[in-house]
């Protein structure tokens, strides 16, 4: 049993704690608590000499919140899956950080995906701790982490000017007219950039409305600034027209 995935709770809320020491002992005999912890200040000096191989954080914590946390325990060398009982956009901003999340109440199912991937995942990189921070404090998300074979990228949403579907990944196509593969699904991104400055307007497209050269009311195209020409939907072309007033 010494390849047991070697774990730490931590969560002011005592019966968060031992809710999750139950579930993991009952469900999961690949992870072995060797600590769990209320306190995040006593979890701090105790951390480091237990080798965790994966730590289930909370975030809203009195004295030391979990990014507080981790900034002083920089590097990491292990797995961190954040618990929260954030909102719609806590969701967005850890998406858009490629990392891993629970909602609270936590569901086995939930619990049981982010366990199969935690063997495979790199480990926090201060970048991405950085720019979440950032996220968090302001309200506003700027920026979406593709993660790569050698570590994590960063990339301006503004200097993405459409997405095109491939099959089950997606292409990003930026101001430079670089094109970037992404893992995810045109469904996936959609969920991150909507309420942002993109619009699907096509099965295969979504694009940056403030990159938008020309529209062809007539033939139902738009040309991007990349001078790219992306076919508009029906139902998106009445929203075009509608919502945001193009004529």
């Amino acid at each position: 049993m010494n390849n047991r995935i070697r774990t730490i709770l931590l969560d002011d809320e005592p019966d968060s704690v031992q809710l999750m020491r139950l579930t993991i002992e009952r469900h999961f005999p690949q992870l072995e608590i060797v600590g769990a912890f209320t306190s995040s200040q006593q979890a701090l000096s105790e951390i480091t000499s237990l080798q965790p191989d994966l730590l289930l954080l909370d975030i809203e914590m009195p004295v030391l919140n979990g990014f507080d946390l981790l900034e002083q325990l920089m590097p990491v060398e292990f797995s961190v899956v954040f618990v929260t009982a954030y909102n719609d956009f806590a969701i967005k901003a850890f998406r858009f950080n490629a990392l891993d999340y629970l909602v609270k109440p936590v569901t086995l199912e939930e619990l049981r995906e982010v366990v199969a991937k935690v063997e495979k995942r790199q480990h926090l990189q201060s970048d991405q701790l950085q720019v979440l921070q950032q996220q968090f404090r302001k309200g506003t998300i700027t920026k979406i982490a593709i993660p790569s074979q050698t570590g994590v990228t960063f990339i301006d949403l503004k200097d993405i000017v459409f997405v095109e579907a491939k099959s089950n990944y997606s292409d990003l196509v930026l101001v430079d007219k670089r094109r970037i593969l992404v893992s995810k699904t045109l469904k996936d991104i959609q969920y991150v950039l909507e309420q942002q400055q993109f619009l699907r307007i096509h099965r295969q497209y979504i694009i940056n409305l403030n990159e938008v050269k020309h529209f062809n009311r007539n033939e139902s195209l738009l040309t991007m600034t990349t001078n790219d020409v992306l076919p508009v939907s029906r139902l998106q072309k009445d929203k075009l027209i509608g919502h945001y007033g193009w004529l």
